[in-house]
């Protein structure tokens, strides 16, 4: 089968992003054909996968960057705001299974404590006042704070072995936490509409360049990677969601929303065991302060993670350095993407940024008796042939045109969309999937924002019955629509 010549939409991308919007569009309107094209030989084997991701449904439990302290109080607006992104993908994915779109969520989320743990006392104050802080949002009631030894051990006994009792330690712990495998998610997701007759799928195609038809529309240029055959297909509207590959895709577009980025990539590595004996004493994320000049996507934490029904831990991220903007990309895709119009915004980035530049040169040249070493800060008696090293995905980092900086250098989730509302784009990395639903809803409210007040409506509050409204200042409808997902989603908190 190849594609056909024209489709109402064009999702680029096999993953999670691409798999969610097309979701949300078949949903509204059984009667858009819809396609999407992947490179790969399946879909989600990039940031989606389990392996390249943490897997953390990021809800700002646990991770210390979200909750910055200022002049001495704690902001926790930028906690609150992923926390409710992160409720909006719980309750699109509980529609799901109550429509019986999915099924088995175990297969594809699981409850998991998050945890924040630190050392040392300037750090332990600064947990404390967050914990504190975090208790006056609904958001975050329930929250367990202790600096007792005894009931670490009780929570995290493999982190706690052979501490000593001088050491001062804090931690706080939410049971609502999930482990969260994206990959299988959205291979349901697809599965599912691989079904129905209005969307196709294609694996092994590759998008290469994407311009205006002159009709209000796109026309795609799609190499099948297999059959060694070229196409031209058109696009009333059109989703980038290709990871590493957004970029220069949305700059081929030649929309004027895109001059000025640029990419920075940033890869990982995890040490992993499979142990039993050490899996079954650790059933947490537990999150703790970054490193002077390292990338939040970097933030040290010891997972727990299910994935196939079977449990491993991760330790990580190490960051590393590469040109590839995928995984499976090219060694040219870094230099390919500089050009006139962004080379001072990545410059002033660079120049900006020498700490992170230093920090990633020395991880990229440690060992893995080095990486042993600072997974013994949590794990005192880790033994190396009990871990191995395994490497995750590639992420870009966004960089954005700065007037006073030439360019900034951007950790979040960016969507950017043309005047017209016919193109939109994904750039950025963190919390990435997590925000899977919520972003995709950004894009709706962009391109097709008449559809969403009018047919589109009621089906919109079905899926997502907390819609139009702050959830921190709604304190019965988050337990409402907790319940609900916990019911939906077999959660066990």
């Amino acid at each position: 089968m190849t594609p056909k010549p024209k489709y109402d939409v064009a999702l680029i991308g096999g993953g999670i992003m691409s798999a969610t919007l097309a979701t949300m569009l078949h949903e509204f309107d059984p009667n858009l054909e819809i396609v999407i094209f992947e490179r790969l030989g399946e879909v989600a084997k990039e940031s989606s996968s389990a392996w390249n991701n943490a897997g953390t449904g990021h809800s700002a439990f646990c991770e210390l960057n979200y909750t910055p302290e200022k002049e001495g109080k704690i902001d926790i607006k930028k906690a609150e705001y992923i926390a409710e992104q992160f409720e909006v993908s719980k309750q699109f994915w509980s529609y799901l299974i109550n429509k019986g779109i999915i099924d088995k969520p175990k297969e594809f989320i699981n409850s998991c404590s998050h945890m924040s743990f630190v050392f040392g006392e300037k750090d332990v104050e600064y947990l404390k006042k967050r914990h504190e802080a975090l208790q006056k949002s609904p958001l975050f009631q329930g929250m367990e704070y202790s600096d007792d030894h005894q009931k670490l051990n009780e929570w995290v006994p493999l982190m706690m072995h052979k501490r000593m009792p001088s050491d001062k330690l804090a931690a706080t712990k939410m049971d609502m936490g999930t482990d969260v495998d994206f990959g299988k998610l959205t291979s349901k997701l697809i599965d599912h509409l691989n079904k129905t007759e209005s969307v196709e799928v294609f694996t092994y195609h590759e998008v290469k360049d994407i311009d205006a038809d002159g009709k209000g529309g796109w026309e795609l240029q799609v190499n099948d990677r297999k059959n060694l055959h070229k196409q031209t297909v058109n696009a009333d509207f059109v989703f980038i969601g290709a990871g590493g590959y957004a970029l220069p895709l949305l700059e081929s577009s030649g929309i004027e929303e895109s001059k000025g980025y640029g990419g920075f990539p940033v890869s990982g590595q995890w040490l992993v065991t499979t142990n039993p004996e050490l899996v079954e004493k650790h059933h947490a994320k537990v999150y703790t302060q970054a490193t002077v000049g390292a990338p939040p996507m970097s933030v040290p934490h010891l997972d727990l993670r299910i994935i196939d029904g079977k449990k491993a831990l991760l330790f990580g991220p190490f960051a590393g350095f590469s040109t590839k903007f995928l995984k499976e990309g090219s060694y040219l895709d870094l230099p390919e993407s500089v050009n006139f119009k962004n080379i001072r915004s990545l410059f002033g980035a660079w120049w900006h940024n020498m700490p992170l530049t230093r920090y990633l040169i020395q991880q990229v040249t440690m060992s893995k008796s080095q990486r042993m070493s600072h997974l013994r800060d949590f794990v005192k008696d880790a033994k190396e042939e009990d871990w191995e090293l395994m490497h995750a995905g590639q992420r870009v980092q966004i960089i954005k045109r700065d007037r006073f900086e030439g360019g900034r250098l951007e950790f979040g989730t960016e969507v950017v969309v043309n005047k017209e509302g016919n193109i939109a784009s994904l750039l950025g990395a963190s919390p990435g999937a997590s925000t899977s639903a919520f972003a995709m809803i950004m894009v709706l409210e962009k391109c097709f924002e008449k559809k969403l007040t009018t047919d589109w409506h009621d089906k919109l509050l079905e899926m997502i019955p907390s819609y139009g409204k702050k959830l921190a200042e709604h304190p019965e409808l988050i337990y409402h629509i907790r319940d609900y997902s916990k019911e939906k989603l077999e959660l066990e908190y």
